[in-house]
C-alpha cells in the first residue's frame, strides 16, 4: 500500500496531511474496492440475465454475506467511535498512567481489560490501533485486541446460554482466551518488529493538541478508521459468504469422527465463517457431532483469526503484520484450547 494511504493529520489528532506527496488525499481503497467487486458481480449476474439473480446458491451468498456485514456493522461503528473519542477527548498519559510499565506485566493486564469492552473483533480492532497510537505498548494492544471479542460479558453471558447446564464450556472459553491472548501478546514482546506495523502506527503521538477543535479531530478520526476497516469487513464478508455456499455439509461428518482433525477442522472453519463471537457459541452448540474440545476452538480460534478479522487487521496495521500474527494466534490458539479442554472439558 502506498505511503498516501496513511494520515499523519489523524495520527497527530490534525488535518488530513498524506505522507506521501503534497496536494494527494487519501482514497479509502478498501471501502473502493469492495464496491467495485460487488458492482462488477453484480453487472455480470444482470448481464447473464435476471435468472441468475434468483438461483438459490447466489439467493444463498447474498444472504450469509449481508448477514455477516449487518452482524458486524453496528460493532465497527462502536469499535471506530471508541477509537476516535480516545484520540480526540482522552487525555494522552492515561493509558501509559494505567498500565504496568513493565511490557511484560502490561500484557495480561490489557488481556484481562478486554473484559469490559462489550464488542466484537470489528470493535477491538481500531481501539487497539489507537491505543497503539498513543503510546501503548503493541502487545498489551495486540493481548487487548485478542481477549476483548471472547472473554466480555455479553459474549461469556451467550456461551452459558449456548451451553445450559454446562459451565464448564464458559470457564474453559475464558481461560484459553485470556492465556491465548497473553502468550501472543509476550510472543510479540519477544519476536515482535514495529517495521511489520504501518508507518502511522510507528510514530507516537499526545492526542489532542491545543487549538484544535476536538470534535474535528474526532471526526476525522473515526471517518478514515471506519471507511478502512469497513472495505475490508465488506471483502471479508464476501470470502466467508462463498465458502458458506462452496463447501457441501457432507464434509462435516468427514472430520467429525477423528478427535485431532475435529479439532483442526473446527479451527480452521472458525476462520471461514467469521461468525461475530457474539453469535458464535449458538454455531459451536449446534455441531454436535463434534467434540467438546474441537468445539471450543472453534469458540477461541473464531474471536480472534477469521477472514474479516485478518482484512481487518490488513488495512489497519498492514499485511506484512496480519499475515504474521493470525497465523502465529491460530498456532497458539489451537494448541491451548487442545491444553484446555483436556483438563477441564
Amino acid at each position: 500500500m502506498e505511503k498516501t494511504d496513511e494520515l499523519v493529520g489523524v495520527a497527530e489528532g490534525a488535518a488530513t496531511v498524506a505522507l506521501g506527496p503534497p496536494g494527494r488525499r487519501v482514497r479509502p481503497w478498501p471501502l473502493g474496492a469492495a464496491l467495485a467487486v460487488t458492482s462488477g458481480a453484480t453487472a455480470v449476474l444482470l448481464l447473464a440475465g435476471t435468472e441468475w439473480l434468483h438461483h438459490p446458491a447466489v439467493q444463498a451468498w447474498r444472504t450469509v454475506c449481508l448477514a455477516i456485514t449487518v452482524q458486524a456493522l453496528p460493532f465497527l461503528l462502536l469499535g471506530t467511535a471508541l477509537s476516535g473519542a480516545i484520540n480526540a477527548f482522552v487525555p494522552a498519559d492515561l493509558f501509559t498512567r494505567v498500565l504496568p510499565k513493565r511490557p511484560a506485566l502490561a500484557v495480561p493486564v490489557a488481556g484481562a481489560a478486554g473484559a469490559v469492552l462489550p464488542g466484537c473483533e470489528c470493535a477491538s480492532v481500531p481501539v487497539a490501533s489507537s491505543l497503539i497510537r498513543r503510546g501503548v505498548t503493541p502487545a498489551a494492544a495486540f493481548a487487548f485486541l485478542l481477549s476483548a471479542p471472547a472473554i466480555n460479558p455479553v459474549v461469556l453471558t451467550a456461551t452459558a446460554v449456548a451451553f445450559p447446564g454446562s459451565p464448564a464450556m464458559v470457564a474453559a472459553r475464558l481461560v484459553a482466551s485470556l492465556a491465548t491472548a497473553a502468550l501472543m501478546g509476550w510472543l510479540w514482546l519477544w519476536l515482535g518488529k514495529e517495521e511489520w506495523l504501518r508507518p502511522l502506527l510507528r510514530h507516537r503521538h499526545t492526542g489532542h493538541r491545543h487549538g484544535h477543535s476536538r470534535w474535528t479531530e474526532f471526526r476525522l478520526g473515526f471517518q478514515h478508521d471506519f471507511l478502512h476497516a469497513g472495505g475490508f469487513l465488506v471483502l471479508g464478508a464476501m470470502a466467508a459468504a462463498t465458502f458458506n455456499i462452496a463447501v457441501p455439509r457432507s464434509v462435516l461428518d468427514t472430520f467429525s469422527g477423528s478427535p485431532w482433525l475435529s479439532v483442526l477442522f473446527l479451527a480452521g472453519l472458525a476462520v471461514l465463517l467469521a461468525v461475530c463471537s457474539e453469535a458464535d457459541a449458538f454455531v459451536a452448540a449446534s455441531l454436535t457431532g463434534f467434540s467438546p474440545t474441537a468445539r471450543l476452538a472453534f469458540l477461541v480460534v473464531g474471536p480472534m483469526v477469521d477472514l474479516k478479522l485478518i482484512a481487518l487487521q490488513a488495512g489497519t496495521f498492514g499485511r506484512a503484520f496480519a499475515w504474521r500474527f493470525s497465523t502465529a494466534t491460530t498456532v497458539v490458539a489451537v494448541a491451548v484450547s487442545v491444553l484446555t479442554g483436556g483438563a477441564l472439558l
